[in-house]
């Protein structure tokens, strides 16, 4: 079927989005469309662009015989901002508040289209590493975990604290916990990862550090490498950190039960991204 150049353009960006960091060739577009890869170049050069402008993200271009364009998602400053103002807003509401202190955070992390914004601050912070596969442990940290997957354009692999039967043949460690000192037991699937992979840690909530460590430390048995960790709220003033380095999006500064006051302010997004060096995707001003 011959397209117009307006219904390329549609349908163009649309797989593009729908395959964040993945290498298209050019003949695919042209056999999709066909047109001459001339055209294709021409309609590539508008959504790139369009996605800068935007702050959408990027289109990197490979050279080559074996070359293409791939889209990488990106955030610019004033949404991301924008964005955990929201998340600390909505951490702040003294109703999240349950008997012994814990915080209510399903709401916010079964919010599908929260959190898929949220994957895309993720995913924009780690654009330049190499990523093959996301890593969180159950339960609550799946949805973000997939939600920085689908963005990253790589798939999840997930940490039980039990043997299911469905997993196969497991590796399993022993850690300890690095807020209550207790040990505990964490497992994966044997064929989970591949030997040399670079797994992105993701987890939803952060004391001490102790149950990312241990998910490190799981990793080693697999011979996999941290290709980075990121959080969605991590706890402030914890004096023994078992983990160094970490982005987080919200920080958790103290809990108020009687009070019913929750403390929260902004995370180390921002300080963590201009660390990075030589990056050229990421936050956009």
């Amino acid at each position: 079927m011959k397209f117009r150049r307006s219904g390329r353009l549609v349908d163009m960006t649309n797989y593009l989005l729908n395959h964040p960091h993945a290498l298209v060739p050019l003949t695919f577009f042209s056999n999709r469309y066909q047109s001459a890869k001339s055209s294709i170049s021409e309609d590539l050069t508008i959504v790139k662009h369009t996605f800068e402008q935007q702050g959408i993200g990027s289109l990197l271009t490979v050279p080559g015989a074996a070359g293409g364009v791939k889209y990488i998602p990106s955030v610019n400053k004033r949404e991301a901002e924008e964005m955990i103002k929201i998340l600390c807003e909505l951490m702040e509401k003294p109703e999240r508040l349950l008997p012994g202190g814990y915080l209510y955070l399903t709401d916010i992390l079964g919010n599908a289209k929260f959190m898929n914004q949220v994957g895309r601050l993720f995913a924009s912070v780690f654009a330049e590493r190499k990523i093959d596969v996301v890593m969180t442990v159950a339960t609550k940290g799946i949805p973000l975990a997939y939600a920085v997957a689908s963005q990253l354009g790589v798939p999840v692999v997930i940490v039980r604290r039990d043997s299911k039967v469905t997993e196969g043949s497991t590796v399993s460690i022993n850690y300890v916990s690095g807020s209550s000192k207790r040990i505990q037991t964490m497992l994966l699937a044997k064929r989970s990862l591949k030997v040399g992979s670079n797994v992105l840690i993701i987890d939803d909530f952060m004391k001490a550090g102790g149950t990312i460590n241990g998910m490190v430390s799981l990793l080693e048995e697999f011979e996999a490498n941290v290709a980075g960790i990121g959080v969605l709220v991590e706890t402030e003033g914890v004096e023994d950190r078992l983990v160094d380095e970490y982005i987080s999006l919200v920080k958790l500064a103290d809990v108020d039960v009687r009070e019913k006051q929750i403390d929260v302010s902004q995370g180390n997004y921002f300080n963590f991204y201009q660390t990075i060096k030589g990056s050229s995707g990421g936050i956009k001003e």
